[in-house]
């Protein structure tokens, strides 16, 4: 099921909220009862431009633009990078951005729609990229800096707007009943542990789940012993402090359906301004719902380099919100200024769930 709103009325009702209220584009459209998605194709012929597909093709140049910020968030995180794109690499399915800052897994087949947007704001005028999935959900967004190469943004838009250029966008309606999960007595544990024993990488973990059918939080249920630890949910601001404390160098994971983007590296102001558990680092923002992080588990993966350790935050339908691991390569250990910082967390704060 699909729904189009009226984009006259709501490009003006929506701002109008923007206005009133000091909201950010999501919330604004939250409280409209629409997507952002919705809300920002109710901008083009006015502040937004809808681009063409394949975007793939659009993203493969974004090293092009030098100096960019870009945006991945879920319902419970935000996570912001300021750097350039380098190396480019993938397919019309899935994709790679590896670089000294950026670093993304790219999901193509969730990106449905795709806009440049003009904002002007309080700080000045404010360019972005910004690509939304069937149902309206912001799936990624790249915006100018100081650095940006404006003559190359300029050229990369006209290059792929779109011939259609009517405002609105019909989206697709989510489905109001939870995805169900295979039935913990239809599992076959014992093999499920067998196979998590025999992980040879931290990217065998998704292809563990899927061949077993099982959930991220039905694998931690299931894990052999020792793997997978329920902690308190207090942990999140007590591992980021000591990490900036100590100075411990860390990955940090935040995704959806169509991306995965990463931080590795040192941490160091870390603010807590209502419910949000915030790091506001140069060129590293990471915001975190902590209200609305529901389990908090302590993973141990097997690799050929030995344990990998995660702390992985989930929300209340078990979807992943961030992952936390020690910064590492493939081919070396992991970090031992990790796991004792983990170790440390834990037994200081009390963290471990009965």
């Amino acid at each position: 099921m699909t729904r189009t709103a009226d984009p006259e009325s709501l490009y003006h009702t929506f701002h109008a909220l923007k206005a009133e209220r000091r909201l950010r584009n999501r919330d604004a459209a939250a409280a409209l009862g629409i997507s952002e998605g919705e809300a920002i194709a109710c901008g083009v012929g006015r502040d937004a431009i809808r681009l063409r597909g394949p975007f793939e093709a659009l993203f493969q140049r974004m090293p092009e633009l030098g100096e960019v910020m870009v945006l991945t968030r879920n319902e419970a995180a935000v996570h912001e990078k300021t750097g350039q794109f380098e190396t480019m690499s993938g397919n019309a399915h899935v994709g790679l951005a590896l670089g000294s800052v950026i670093d993304l897994r790219i999901f193509y087949g969730q990106w449905m729609h795709g806009y440049a947007v003009t904002d002007e704001t309080p700080r000045g005028t404010s360019l972005s990229f910004q690509f939304y999935d069937r149902h309206g959900d912001a799936v990624h967004k790249v915006f100018s800096r100081a650095g940006t190469k404006l003559d190359a943004w300029h050229a990369l838009v006209a290059a792929y707007t779109a011939e259609h250029q009517q405002p609105g966008e019909p989206v697709e309606l989510r489905s109001t009943e939870p995805e169900a999960e295979t039935p913990l007595a239809a599992i076959d544990a014992d093999a499920f542990r067998r196979d998590w024993l025999a992980m040879q990488d931290t990217h065998d973990f998704f292809p563990l789940l899927r061949r077993h059918k099982v959930s991220r939080r039905q694998a931690m249920q299931l894990a052999p012993d020792g793997h997978a630890e329920r902690l308190d949910n207090a942990l999140s601001r007590p591992l980021l402090e000591q990490a900036a404390a100590q100075s411990v160098s860390i990955m940090c994971f935040v995704g959806n359906p169509g991306m995965i983007q990463i931080h590795t590296g040192p941490v160091h102001r870390i603010e807590v301004m209502g419910n949000w558990l915030n790091v506001l680092d140069p060129g590293f923002n990471l915001h975190l719902r902590h209200d609305l992080v529901a389990e908090t588990w302590l993973v141990r993966k097997p690799t050929s380099d030995g344990i990998v350790t995660s702390v992985e935050l989930l929300d209340a339908s078990g979807e992943t919100i961030a992952l936390f691991f020690g910064e590492r390569k493939p081919g070396k250990p992991e970090r031992e200024d990790w796991r004792a910082l983990v170790r440390q967390v834990c037994q200081s704060t009390d963290t471990v769930a009965a």
